[in-house]
C-alpha cells in the first residue's frame, strides 16, 4: 500500500532538479509541500495535510551529486557548424545498401558533414544541407519518417577518460535546461559529444559551453 511518504519520495525523485537543491539544502519544506499538495492528493486519492508533507520531506534524504567539475574544465574545443539537416528514415530490409550508396557518394568529398545511426526501428542521417538531395536520391524508396533542416550543431572535445566522469552529462543538460534552450539530437563518441540545435539557441548554448569551461 503507498503511503504519503513513499507518494512524495517518488515526486521528488522524479525531479531532478528540485532533488539537487534538497541535497544542497536550500529548499523551503512549507512552500514546497504546498507546491506538490495536489499532485501528492491526486495520487493519494485523498486530501492530505501540509504537514504531513513536510514530514514526508524531512525524512527525504537525497544524494548529492557527485560531478566531476575538473573534467567539466578539462573540456576541449567547441565547434559550432550551422546548415544540417536531419532525416529519420523507417528501417526496411534496403536501408543498409542505400546507406552504403550514400557513403560510396560522399567518400571523396571534403568539408561536408554526415553522421548515420540507428536502432531496431529507425535509422537517422545528419548532413550538411549541400547533401540534402543527394540523400533524398539514394532513399527515394524508403519510408520517410521526418525531416527537419537549418539545425546547427555545438561538437566539443571530451577530456581523457571522460566516460568514468560522472555526471558530466547530467550538468551540461541541466543547466541547457535551466537556460530553457532545447536539445533537438546529440551525438557522442569516445572523444567527442556534439549537441544539434535549432539556429536561434546556439549563439546562447555556445557562450554557456565557454562559462562551464571556466
Amino acid at each position: 500500500m503507498k503511503t504519503i511518504t513513499t507518494c512524495v519520495h517518488d515526486i521528488i525523485k522524479h525531479q531532478p532538479f528540485l532533488d539537487d537543491a534538497m541535497a544542497r539544502d536550500i529548499v523551503n519544506f512549507s512552500g514546497l509541500a504546498a507546491d506538490i499538495q495536489p499532485q501528492v492528493e491526486k495520487e493519494m486519492r485523498k486530501p492530505v495535510k501540509q504537514g504531513s508533507i513536510i514530514m514526508a520531506l524531512r525524512r527525504y534524504a537525497p544524494k548529492r551529486s557527485k560531478v566531476n567539475m575538473k573534467a567539466l574544465r578539462d573540456l576541449g574545443d567547441i565547434v559550432v557548424r550551422s546548415g544540417i539537416t536531419e532525416y529519420t528514415f523507417l528501417n526496411s530490409n534496403t536501408i543498409i545498401s542505400n546507406k552504403a550508396r550514400l557513403l560510396e557518394a560522399v567518400k571523396d568529398k571534403t568539408g561536408v558533414y554526415l553522421n548515420y545511426s540507428s536502432n531496431y526501428q529507425e535509422s537517422n542521417i545528419l548532413v550538411s544541407s549541400s547533401l540534402t538531395s543527394l540523400v533524398e536520391d539514394c532513399f527515394r524508396n524508403e519510408v520517410r519518417v521526418t525531416i527537419k533542416e537549418e539545425l546547427s550543431s555545438i561538437t566539443i572535445a571530451l577530456p581523457k577518460n571522460s566516460s568514468q566522469s560522472v555526471g558530466m552529462y547530467f550538468y551540461i543538460f541541466k543547466l541547457l535546461a535551466y537556460e530553457g534552450i532545447p536539445v533537438f539530437e546529440m551525438i557522442s563518441t569516445s572523444n567527442y559529444f556534439a549537441i544539434f540545435l535549432e539556429k536561434e539557441y546556439v549563439n546562447k548554448a555556445f557562450l554557456l559551453m565557454n562559462e562551464i569551461k571556466e
